[in-house]
């Protein structure tokens, strides 16, 4: 099958590869979508996210079609639509034709929506659910969330607004996704534009003057040291990214800030199958019955070297533009 790999020195590069076959508890899923995340091209250029490297073929998140199944799957037919994020539990990445991966990990798409919408679902919803969950937010807490309009920070702005939680003040880069904001139900004051200046006093501005109870950075770097100041003593840091500079961490520590490590990998790590399976379901549920509309996404081209070199310079660049960036099988 086709597939874009990592050769030996970790450089991009098509070529054909043996089709998986399914062990008895897996599925054969032949993909037609799947998602691009910034991890994709931290693997490459990161030795953290290196560590996480299980198979010369990169990519997560998927959607498509059952094409054949293990002995001892029983949920899943051929020719059941499905979704997932596979993260380090497949035989291979997405970034190829046919995976392979547990039943276990694997949920039916919602019917209501295209499979390009399905594969900007996994990592992105994953994240945004573990967040809001973990979080165990009051209805008077205060809210502070960086880079709002990417993958995740679009699902945590919806479930807190589903939810009705009011106090939220979110970030943004441009007019566009000043928009996309307004359209989820935001309400303008409560959008920041990061690259204004005094950002710092216009956070705090748009939270009547206070600091804030949990800050979701979804950021890092710069914006980690602006977080960190909004925050109240003993607030909570939610860290997405894994990109605290110093200075961040050493104003989270005097100020003695809860620091959340938020990883879908974890789960992986003790076989926590349910985790992916189960939000998935729960996600799909909420697309279903309207509670939560689909992401926004831009397709970018098929199944290529092109495709995803592509991919990764756009993500770099930080020039999604409030999309996730798909591309089809």
């Amino acid at each position: 099958m086709k597939a874009i790999i990592l050769n030996e020195n970790f450089q991009l590069k098509q070529a054909e590869i043996e089709k998986p076959h399914p062990k008895s508890h897996e599925v054969l899923i032949q993909i037609k979508a799947s998602g691009f995340n910034p991890i994709d091209y931290q693997m490459i250029e990161n030795e953290l996210e290196r560590k996480l490297l299980k198979s010369p073929v990169l990519g997560r998140e998927i959607s498509g079609i059952v094409v054949e199944k293990g002995a001892d799957v029983h949920q899943f037919n051929i020719g059941d639509e499905v979704y997932c994020g596979s993260g380090s539990m497949g035989s291979n990445g997405s970034y190829a034709e046919y995976i392979a991966v547990p039943d276990a990990i694997v949920a039916f798409k919602p019917k209501s929506i295209s499979f390009e919408q399905a594969a900007a679902i996994p990592s992105a919803g994953l994240t945004a659910l573990q967040i809001f969950r973990r979080l165990k937010l009051k209805n008077d807490d205060t809210v502070l969330v960086t880079g709002a309009t990417g993958g995740v920070g679009s699902f945590v702005i919806k479930f807190l607004i589903t939810n009705h939680f009011q106090k939220i003040v979110a970030t943004v880069g441009s007019e566009e996704n000043r928009q996309i904001l307004l359209e989820l139900g935001l309400k303008s004051h409560q959008i920041i534009n990061y690259k204004e200046e005094n950002l710092k006093e216009n956070l705090l501005k748009a939270n009547e003057n206070q600091s804030f109870d949990f800050g979701i950075d979804l950021v890092g770097n710069y914006m980690s040291e602006i977080t960190a100041d909004v925050l109240k003593i003993n607030g909570t840091y939610a860290d997405v990214t894994a990109l605290v500079t110093k200075d961040a961490h050493e104003t989270l520590f005097n100020k003695g800030t809860v620091i959340m490590n938020i990883s879908n990998y974890s789960y992986s790590m003790n076989k926590d199958y349910q985790y992916y399976k189960g939000s998935l379901d729960e996600i799909s549920k909420l697309i279903e019955n309207g509670t939560i509309s689909p992401p926004n996404y831009k397709n970018i081209g098929n199944l290529s070297l092109d495709t995803v070199l592509k991919a990764h310079s756009m993500l770099k660049n930080n020039q999604t533009q409030g999309h996730k960036l798909i591309m089809k099988h």
